[in-house]
This record gives structure tokens, sequence and C-alpha cells, in this order.
């Protein structure tokens, strides 16, 4: 069975940083491309970021390129969101999902219709 349970969220001041993580479980963890997620109260999900099965490619949505930084520990079967500059409007239940890779090409979409499994999700609240 196909696990994902992400940890990490919290509350934080504008301006500060969290680190979330994407533990996984029951699956070859190298065989998926990884994304990171986040829905605000009254809004639809929207995609943040996504990793490459190898760890070597990666892409962001706009609102969080250059303070997000996504990456993933094949070893660990562990995928990461470093997050600084955090700003209020980034507050949302934060999770991660995994889409079957492919070995001929790197998929950019931050669709959710494109992601298999997902976990349960992680609250980041930035407030001050």
């Amino acid at each position: 069975q196909l696990l994902l349970v992400e940890s990490g969220g919290g509350l934080v001041e504008p301006g500060g940083s969290l680190r979330l993580s994407c533990a996984a479980s029951g699956f070859t963890f190298n065989l998926y491309d990884i994304g990171w997620f986040r829905q605000a109260p009254g809004k639809e999900r929207e995609g943040v970021a996504r990793i490459s099965m190898s760890g070597m490619t990666m892409n962001y949505d706009d609102s969080v390129e250059g303070r997000f930084t996504i990456s993933r520990d094949n070893s660990k079967n562990t995928a990461y969101l470093q997050m600084n500059d955090l700003k209020p409007e980034d507050t949302a239940l934060y999770y991660c999902a995994a889409a079957k890779g492919r070995a001929d090409v790197y998929e950019t979409s931050l669709e959710s219709s494109d992601f298999d499994s997902w976990g349960q999700g992680t609250q980041v609240t930035v407030s001050s």
C-alpha cells in the first residue's frame, strides 16, 4: 500500500522558514516524481513544486519561485520542501503527492489530476 506522510508544518511569523518532509512507504520511491501542493480555506488546491524521480530536475509555481526549494533523498524515501521568506498568503494545508515518473522525459505538470497518491497534509500558518 502506497503511503505518504507529511510533517513539519506549524505556525511561523512572516519572513520565517519551515521545512516540510514527506515520508514514503509501500512503493518504489525512486520510480515516482513527487509534488507538493497546498490548499487554503475557500480556495482550490494548487501545485507548488515538483521533483523528478532522480532528484535532478525540479520546477516551481511562480508564486514560490526563489523562496521554496524541493528536494529528495531516495536513500531515505523522503522528499522535502524548504520554505523561506514565508508570507501570510502561504498559509494553507500542504500535501505531498506521487506520480509515476517517466524515463524518457520529465513532466512539469503541477496539476492535481496528474498525481495518483496523496498524503493527509500538514498545516502551515504564517502570521504575526
